[in-house]
Order: structure tokens, then C-alpha cells, then sequence
């Protein structure tokens, strides 16, 4: 059984940054990727962030890069995306996920890939 938990969403005005952390257990956690989603109402969730497996690579939608980061830290079985440059459109609720493949050696976009899912923090941007 693994469990994900995130944290750090809220209510920040545009320009703001925040820092959501994803804790994570029941699952060697060091040997799978994983990513930050996020999701609106009546939208389809849609990918933002991945990092492989030991950090190596990472990939982000076009409509955060350069603006958001993500990162690891497998001694303590974290996830982090630091957000900066915040607009309303990121509003919405961001999950993190572990992806289903041992050691995969690049980051996929595809929810479908992802096996496990934390229960989301909201996150708002106001205007």
C-alpha cells in the first residue's frame, strides 16, 4: 500500500510563489518517478511536472516552465514543486503521483502511467 500525502497549497496572490511538499510511504520510493499534477473543475487533469526515478531528468508543461521546480529527496521520501511567478490560471487542485514502472528512465506526461495518487492540496491565485 503506498500513501501520498501533499501539502503547502493556499491562497497566494499573483506573482507569489509556494512550495508544495509530497510525502510518501509503503513504497520504495527511490526507484520510481514521480509527478505533480493538477486539475480544475469540469477539466481534464492535466500534467505539470515529473522527475525521474533518482532525480536526473525532469520535464514540465509548457504553461510552468521556468517558472516551476520540481524535486527530490529519496533519504526522506519527498517530493517538492516550488512554484514562482504564480498566475490564476494555476489555480487548482495539484496531486502528486508515483509512476506504476520500476526505474523508468524518462518522465511520462500520462496520468495513466501513474499508479498511485495522493488526495491534492487546492491551491488559488488571486488576481
Amino acid at each position: 500500500q503506498v500513501q501520498l500525502v501533499e501539502s503547502g497549497g493556499g491562497l497566494v496572490q499573483a506573482g507569489g510563489s509556494l512550495r508544495l511538499s509530497c510525502a510518501a510511504s509503503g513504497r520504495t520510493f527511490g526507484t520510481y518517478a514521480m509527478g505533480w499534477f493538477r486539475q480544475v473543475p469540469g477539466k481534464e487533469r492535466e500534467f505539470v511536472a515529473g522527475i525521474t526515478w533518482a532525480g536526473g531528468s525532469t520535464d514540465y508543461a509548457d504553461s510552468v516552465k521556468g517558472r516551476f521546480t520540481i524535486s527530490r529527496d529519496n533519504a526522506n521520501n519527498m517530493v517538492y514543486l516550488q512554484m514562482n511567478s504564480l498566475k490564476p490560471e494555476d489555480t487548482a487542485v495539484y496531486y502528486c503521483a508515483t509512476d506504476r514502472r520500476f526505474k523508468r528512465p524518462y518522465v511520462s506526461p500520462q496520468g495513466s502511467e501513474y499508479a498511485y495518487w495522493g488526495q491534492g492540496t487546492q491551491v488559488t491565485v488571486s488576481s
